[in-house]
Parts: structure tokens; sequence; C-alpha cells
């Protein structure tokens, strides 16, 4: 009965007219930006993010999960197109929906991977609504010594498990804390490593490095190397959108499994939908039984994949909202919203304030039912949106960003940040530093020196605290075995060049 009552507290929030209207203005904004190649979900949640400052709490959560699930919707589209990825997650998109494109299946492609998108997010809603309140009350029973455990064990496991080298990954994470911990120190009062800057008084704009490291330099890297769409949006007919009776036999397991997928990897910190797309695959060419049809435009490596991604997008705000660890980089951005409108996720955040999560979790059905009907007429549009020249299409956007920007603190300083930050993460990439971690350690580790300062006062500056409590010594052995195997996966690969 609980749940059907938080549920009914729930719709009533998602279905008033403001939530309603700013939920359709995520979901279209979402798709609209997640459409454009090389942009992909983190840039558009980056972009967009601003656009949610000035409203209620609860509604601008609904409208930037709105643009997040919006934007995985829209990110297949170039990949299935133009084999043009925005992400690693649209990536797996490409491998099957390309070949279906090429071969005059777009439609198809298109339409099955809107059903899948829709049924891997109800699943991953379910997940959510049932799981996130039971994690949230073992929460409660947390300390500091425990939150400081789970947070560095958050913090490497987000960095290293999502990174292609560890030691490039933890630098960056390093990067991160120190970026956390320019300006007024929240213990003290002292102000820290702002070279005198007033500006950095009160530290860096998380905004500013947010648009800086993930939305501009993806404009930067991107500019003149986008072609047009070579799909004529006139071929894309109600006709060719139908899919055929095998179609469906063919895509009904692998959803079912995607969704399994999908809801497990996206609850698990550093893992998320890349991971879940990815597993997926795996999965359906291995239990296919004509394993060679893989890469010429297999339907059950599209639609598994699909379905698993979009589920671990729900399931991804389970650690969010109840641990105030973000499961994936996307989900840190959603957290840095949540501590700039004055709220602190965590375990208490459900008992304290039912309505927004409730509210939160009810809007994901109705935006996914916004996204089913938005989708499949407007294919044909976002086709066309494919061809407007990129001279044209990221000037508009840099200029968007800067005057998102200035308007927050009326700082052209903010904006001379997020120039030095594109230009900080264009190199990053280009050297392959990921820019993942400096975002997961500058918003953590705040929060990773408060519950230290607070552990030590509390045990009158003992560090056995952290092993003496249970909970917190699991997760420091945990910390421990994950830094433990990737040493010796790098030894072993050593030891293999070598050899």
């Amino acid at each position: 009965m609980d749940v059907v009552n938080n549920l009914i507290l729930g719709f009533s929030v998602a279905l008033s007219w403001t939530a309603l209207y700013y939920c359709l203005v995520g979901v279209t904004l979402g798709t609209l930006v997640g459409v454009l190649p090389g942009v992909g979900t983190l840039a558009a949640v980056a972009l967009l993010m601003p656009l949610t400052f000035e409203l209620e709490p609860t509604i601008a959560l609904i409208m930037l999960a709105g643009i997040y699930y919006g934007a995985a919707y829209g990110g297949s589209t170039a990949s299935i197109l133009l084999n043009l990825p925005g992400t690693a997650n649209t990536a797996v998109s490409a491998f099957e929906g390309y070949p279906m494109a090429k071969s005059g299946r777009a439609g198809v492609a298109l339409f099955m991977t809107t059903i899948a998108s829709f049924a891997g997010s109800i699943f991953g809603l379910i997940i959510l609504m049932f799981f996130a309140p039971q994690l949230a009350k073992v929460a409660l029973k947390f300390g500091s010594p425990e939150y400081f455990s789970l947070m560095v064990l958050g913090l490497l496991a987000a960095s290293l498990l999502s990174a292609k080298s560890p030691s490039k990954a933890l630098s960056m994470v390093v990067f991160g804390l120190l970026i956390g911990s320019v300006g007024t120190d929240p213990n003290s009062g002292f102000i820290r490593f702002s070279f005198g800057v007033p500006s950095l008084f009160e530290g860096f704009s998380l905004v500013a490095v947010v648009l800086g490291l993930f939305g501009m330099h993806e404009v930067i890297s991107n500019a003149g190397h986008m072609r047009s769409a070579s799909i004529n949006s006139k071929d894309i007919t109600l006709r060719s959108l139908m899919p055929t009776r095998q179609d469906w036999k063919d895509s009904f397991k692998p959803m079912a499994r995607g969704g399994g997928l999908g809801a497990f990897f996206g609850a698990l910190p550093g893992t998320g939908g890349a991971v879940a797309t990815f597993v997926s695959y795996a999965t359906e060419r291995k239990l296919a039984k004509n394993p060679e049809r893989f890469g010429n435009g297999a339907i059950e490596g599209l639609v598994g994949p699909e379905t698993s991604n979009n589920a671990a997008i729900q399931t991804a705000f389970i650690p969010t909202l109840t641990l105030g660890i973000p499961g994936d980089v996307v989900m840190a951005l959603i957290l840095a919203t949540l501590i700039i409108h004055g709220i602190q996720p965590g375990p208490a955040m459900i008992p304290q304030n039912p309505a927004l999560f409730w509210g939160l979790a009810a809007s994901f059905f109705v935006g996914n039912i916004m996204l089913l009907v938005l989708n499949i007429p407007m294919i044909g549009v976002w086709v066309r949106l494919l061809t407007i020249p990129y001279k044209y299409l990221f000037p508009t956007i840099i200029v968007f960003v800067c005057i998102g920007v200035y308007s927050i603190n009326s700082s052209t300083f903010d904006v001379w940040l997020v120039a030095g930050f594109s230009l900080l993460g264009y190199f990053m990439v280009k050297f392959g530093f990921e820019p993942a971690p400096v975002l997961l350690g500058m918003i953590l580790g705040p929060m990773l020196e408060e519950h230290l300062r607070r552990s030590m006062l509390i045990s009158r500056g003992d560090p056995m605290v952290f092993i003496d409590r249970p909970i917190s010594a699991i997760f420091l052995i945990l910390t421990l075995s994950l830094i433990s195997i990737f040493a010796w996966s790098g030894y072993r690969k050593r030891a293999k060049g070598r050899a």
C-alpha cells in the first residue's frame, strides 16, 4: 500500500500543468540536441542544465531528467542514419542500426529503437520505485565514516571502471579534488588557492566547468569533422517504419534480457549505460543461432542494447538520490543541479522530500509516454535536422552557452572559465585523459573532506574509526580489492608486452 500511496502523491505532482509543460520541454529539447551527431547525452545535459536554475527544485529535476532520457532516445538516430555516435552508449546502436539503414530498413531500425527505449525505461522505472526507498532505509544507518569510505569506493569505481587508462583516470580524479578545494574552507572560513582573485573566493563555478569540459569541448572537437545526412527524410515513410512479424519475434527476448542487464548495471556506480549496452550486445551475439548475421543488420543486436541503455538510465538515479553517489558522470551533473537548488541527496532525501522523489519517478512514466508519441511521427523531422550545416549550428550553440553562463552570476569571469576549460577538455581528450573523473572529484571532493574531518572529530583523531566500524571496513576492503585488481591487470599487461 505504501508504494500505491506514494505513486498517487507522485502522479499528483507529475500531472500538474507546470510539471507536464516542463517535462515536455525537457524531453523535446533532449531529443533535439541528442539527435545531433557528436554531441551525445552528456553534452546535451551539460548544455541545457542552466535552463533549469530558475525553476522550483522538483520541476527543475523533472525537466533535467527529461533532457537526459530524451537525449538518450535521440542519440541513436545519428548512429543509425550516419554511423556517427555521440557516446559509447549509442555506438553499439551503429553496429546493427547503420547496416539496417544501408539496406533500406532505416525506418524499422528507428521505430524498434523507440519501442526498445520505452520498454527499457519502464523496466528501469519499476526497479527504481521498489528498490530506491529500501536502499535509503539501509543508508540511514550510515555515519560519516561509512560515507567517507563509500565515497572513496564510488570515486575510484566510477573513474577506474569507465576508463581505458586507470593511472590517467586517477590523475584526473586528483585534479578534480584540487579544483574542488579552491575557495572558502567551510570548516575554518579560510580562503584557499584563490591567488587573490575575488571571483574564486567561492570556488570555481560548477556550471562553467561542466559546460567547458563536457559541452564546449565537444563543439571544438567536432567542428569541421561532421557530414550531413545522406538519407533523405522522404525515404522515411509510415510504411517503412512498420516492423515485420519476424522482427517482433526476434526482438522480444533481447528486450527482456536487455532490461534486466541495464537495470543491474545502471544501479552500480561507475558502470551505467555504456557497460550495460556492450554486455547486452555481447550476450545477444553469444545466444544467437546465427551469429554471422551480427554486423549486417541483426535486429536483436539493436533492440537489446537500446533497452539496456534506457533501463540503466532510470536505475542510475538509485545511488545518486539515495546515497549521494553519482552512478555515472551524467548523474554527477544532476547531483550538481540538486546541490545548486539547495537539496542534499542522501538517505534522508526520500523521507524529507517525498514529493520530489515520487514526482520524479512518476514523471519518468509520463515523459517516456511523451517520447513514444513524439518520436515515431517526428522521425522525418529529426532526419531533416541532420542536414543543417554545422557551420551555422555550432556558432549558435556557443552563443547560447555564453549567454547562459553569464546570466547565472552576471560574471564575465565565468565566461572566460568556460573558454579555459573548453580548451583544457579538448587537450585532455586529445592526449587520452578522460574529463569525467575531474567532475566526479570536483563534486565529491568537498563532501569527502567534510566527512573525513567529521569522522576524525568523532574519533578524536583516531583513524581506526574507519576500520572499527564494519560497514566502513567493508567499503575500504572493496576499495583495496579494486585497486589490487587494476594493479595486477596493469602488471600482467606490461609483462606480456615485455614478453
